[in-house]
């Protein structure tokens, strides 16, 4: 019945992926609420956004990353482009900055 603590760094992992991940998909919820309004360059960044979650998405969360990367790079003008890996304290950071442009507007 204690605190709970994250010592070890597989769970600090893990509640870091959860955190951005979860963070990453209400961004690219509220995106896709506004997605007619976005300008090509903004599509195709949150396509991009989505390429990137999906090595770090777990399950069905993750073979829909694909889907929404494509329907993104599609409303840009785009074809599918490749899918790159990032780091997740990298993909921590660009969530953040998406989210605060989301959340200024």
């Amino acid at each position: 019945m204690g605190v709970h603590r994250i010592t070890s760094e597989a769970a600090k992992y893990y509640a870091t992926r959860e955190r951005v991940l979860g963070s990453g998909i209400t961004v690219l919820g509220v995106a896709s609420e506004k997605a007619g309004e976005l300008d090509k360059a903004k599509l195709e960044e949150l396509g991009d956004l989505a390429a990137a979650l999906l090595p770090h998405s777990p399950g069905y969360a993750g073979k829909l990353m694909a889907v929404v990367a494509r329907l993104f790079w599609a409303l840009a003008g785009l074809g599918e482009k490749e899918f790159k890996f990032v780091e997740l304290d990298e993909l921590e950071s660009w969530v953040e900055k998406l989210k605060k442009e989301f959340e200024a507007e």
